[in-house]
């Protein structure tokens, strides 16, 4: 089949719902940083499918896992009976993760995750306000969207859960309070305790959720010593802290779970994305006292702790320890924020740089000054970078997100830089023409 036939037949059998384009890529096959697609172009991956292929894709400790355990068992159910390879994932789940004496429950997204961790607070706490951040994003499903501080349309149409409250998250390049970066009062840890003093009751609160650095609110990442703060105000009310590392997950930032790099110990964890290696598993990771507040059954799936997806996520976790990956993750993160802080010097377009790790996002301006987001020049750079043979994707509209595998060859991660300057030169120069904008949709 031909690209263009495959496109026009996906567009008869999938709703809009379900996907969103970028650039009409039709792959077939894929090797760490590299795609190929079907017509046999070849592409550097700097989205490491939405940070799904941390280890890369087709992974072959992961490829290898994956095919053993199909050869024994593809699933028993976990939920009645007892399988090893669930039992040694979590095992070493509560081993890396930075919460006291915890418990694992599996499920197959993170929206399904953060779903359950909802459950747990609220069964927990005895408490049914849930506070969370605006433009955070915790998944699809109805409970994690409900607490999802960034599109309200859906909500809008579909309805919500009650009892939820937003909170401006601490953005030092476009601060929701007008100040400038190392020049405010922390005016968002301040806000906090307004929302408690006049709308929220603070003892009825049963958890705070937040994802350490925002995905896809634009990569924004809170000052040093924002969570401590935070986390001292709800200690002080008894308010549970749940960390969504979905996206920041299992290395990406240089550290096991990005929240390590705030300093604080959160009371639940939830994850997925990279989890996996390309298999569908989550995980939420909690402290046993809340974790055991739910009855029998009551957040779990069929498919929960599948052997094959606990193989390969075993396998991820493996290959980070072994080849040293979060130290990689952190090199070679310095070495692209200091190349991409260069071309923020020279280019107009680009208004800011940030990110820890491989966990980057270039912030597109028209003006500098005013920090007005550069759309369209967002879609023509995408598809400049399409062209040029580089994957890479938009957030908010005109953040571009750079999150290629731990992985990727120090050669391949300057390349795929390079033909992001080019991209960007040629969108500044006027090489990209409107008739572009129609194909690439984002969100």
């Amino acid at each position: 089949m031909k690209k263009e036939e495959i496109i026009e037949r996906y567009s008869k059998v999938f709703p809009k719902a379900s996907r969103v384009t970028y650039a009409p890529i039709v792959a077939i096959k894929a090797q760490n940083a590299r795609v190929w697609d079907v017509e046999g172009r070849e592409y550097i991956d700097f989205l490491s499918d939405a940070a799904v292929q941390n280890v890369g894709h087709n992974n072959e400790r992961v490829v290898k896992a994956i095919k053993e355990q199909t050869d024994n068992l593809l699933h028993f159910t976990f939920i009645y009976g007892f399988t090893i390879e669930p039992l040694l994932l979590a095992e070493k789940l509560g081993e890396i993760s930075p919460v006291d004496n915890p418990k694992v429950v599996f499920g197959l997204s993170g929206s399904d995750a953060n779903d359950g961790a909802i459950k747990f607070v609220r069964a927990y706490t005895k408490r049914r306000t849930i506070l969370s951040y605006l433009k955070s994003y915790y998944g699809a499903t109805y409970g994690a969207s409900s607490i999802t501080g960034l599109d309200f349309h859906v909500r809008a149409l579909v309805g919500e859960l009650s009892d939820v409250h937003y909170i401006p998250y601490p953005d030092c390049y476009r601060c929701p309070f007008g100040k400038e970066k190392n020049a405010c009062k922390m005016e968002c840890i301040e806000y906090i305790k307004a929302k408690f003093e006049g709308e929220v009751y603070a003892d009825g609160v049963a958890a705070l959720f937040a994802e350490p650095i925002q995905g896809d609110a634009g990569m924004i990442v809170p000052p040093d010593d924002y969570f401590k703060r935070v986390k001292k105000i709800l200690d002080e009310h008894g308010i549970l802290l749940v960390v969504d590392e979905v996206q920041s997950g299992l290395g990406r930032t240089g550290k096991w779970f990005a929240v390590e790099h705030f300093g604080i110990r959160p009371d639940i964890i939830t994850i997925a994305k990279p989890l996996g290696g390309g298999l569908p598993i989550s995980a939420v990771i909690g402290r046993a006292d809340i974790m055991d507040s739910l009855p029998p059954l009551g957040h779990t799936f069929t498919l929960s702790g599948n052997p094959v997806t606990s193989r390969a996520a075993m396998a991820v976790i493996e290959e980070i320890e072994e080849k040293n990956l979060l130290k990689r993750a952190e090199k070679l993160g310095n070495y692209a924020m200091k190349k991409l802080e260069k071309m923020k010097k020279e280019h107009e377009l680009i208004g800011d740089v940030r990110g820890k790790g491989l966990m980057i996002g270039v912030d597109l301006v028209k003006d500098k000054e005013t920090k007005e987001r550069a759309y369209n020049e967002a879609k023509k750079v995408v598809w400049r970078a399409y062209e040029l043979g580089l994957i890479i994707a938009f957030l908010q509209g005109n953040v571009l997100r750079i999150q290629p595998p731990l992985t990727i060859e120090g050669e391949l991660l300057e390349e795929g830089l390079n033909r992001l300057e080019q991209a960007i030169t040629d969108v500044e120069e006027g090489k990209v023409g409107n008739d572009v904008l129609k194909f690439v949709q984002g969100w």
